[in-house]
């Protein structure tokens, strides 16, 4: 049986989110939903995954709250769960950018429709932002867009200090995941003094589902944040795996590499390996290949 991935964010006034936490855990549990769920007083952040019958439950929960009533969500399909336990996290931010003072319920950049989004970044004026981490891009991204080099969005303030000037791009477009980063990140730049500022609706998840391979300027995969790793075209399941020692994704080229061993390593954690680290993994694989074994 298939099982429904779903994904959503809100930005909301939200000053009774601590004591959310548990009735909502405990109705996600009950339906045998699974995934991650951010509470904090700017809104709601979540991926979530189960039957049919069960995500719908929990989005229709979240929609009698006339604050979530529009709430919107993003679906696709997983062959098999890929979260193992439900999750539901008080934060300060749902997002950290580590910017007090942006709120995207005030003012963001433009909305760019996926249909529209070629247009927007094919045009020689536009600067194109990958606003999400190293490793994301890496795996995948638009044709011709920058690469911040952040290791965390509390990063991306300093890359615009850094590298973007109002009076010199006057008109940028950015995007991530599933646009939630971009909520914060046009607010910050609108807030910086820069005027023409987009991002794409929906994030590249949508762009990957509405937007036809053929007419597509992306590139690779895009890497998402559970068991599938990474997603092509259409939301089909990617070619990465994870390694289990560092976390980082792994295209088939690392598996090939000397540096690699299932496991224990690869050529991203390699020259940090501790002896120590090598054994806690090492008994880790033997216990999940001992779990493996015996499971019915």
């Amino acid at each position: 049986m298939s099982v429904i991935v779903a994904t959503f964010y809100k930005f909301v006034q939200f000053p009774d989110f601590a004591e959310q936490r548990e009735p909502l855990l405990e109705f996600c549990r009950d339906r045998q939903v699974k995934g991650t769920i951010l509470l904090a007083e700017e809104g709601i952040n979540a991926t979530i995954a189960g039957s049919r019958s069960g995500v719908d439950a929990v989005l229709a929960r979240l929609r009698r709250d006339p604050r979530f009533a529009d709430l919107e969500h993003k679906e696709s399909i997983a062959e098999k769960p890929p979260f193992d336990r439900m999750k539901v996290r008080l934060k300060r931010e749902i997002v950290t950018l580590g910017q007090p003072n942006i709120d995207p319920k005030h003012r963001v950049g433009t909305y760019v429709p996926p249909q529209q989004w070629n247009q927007i970044i094919a045009d020689p004026e536009t600067i194109s932002i990958d606003t999400r981490n190293d490793y994301e891009f890496a795996i995948g991204s638009f044709k011709g867009a920058k690469n911040p080099n952040t290791r965390s969005f509390r990063e991306f303030p300093e890359y615009v200090k850094q590298n973007l000037d109002p009076s010199k791009h006057k008109k940028v477009a950015m995007f991530c995941t599933g646009g939630i980063r971009c909520e914060k990140a046009t607010s910050y730049l609108l807030e910086q003094g820069f005027e023409e500022v987009y991002h794409l609706q929906g994030g590249i998840l949508k762009y990957l589902e509405e937007v036809p391979e053929g007419e597509s300027l992306w590139e690779g995969e895009c890497f998402v944040f559970d068991d599938r790793i990474a997603v092509k075209h259409g939301l089909e399941r990617g070619s990465y795996e994870m390694c289990r020692s560092c976390g980082h994704p792994l295209s088939q080229d690392d598996k090939t590499s000397p540096k690699y061993e299932d496991g224990i390593t690869c050529p991203h954690c390699y020259d940090s390996l501790t002896e120590e680290k090598r054994r806690r993994q090492m008994a880790r694989k033997q216990q999940f290949k001992h779990s493996a074994n015996s499971s019915p």
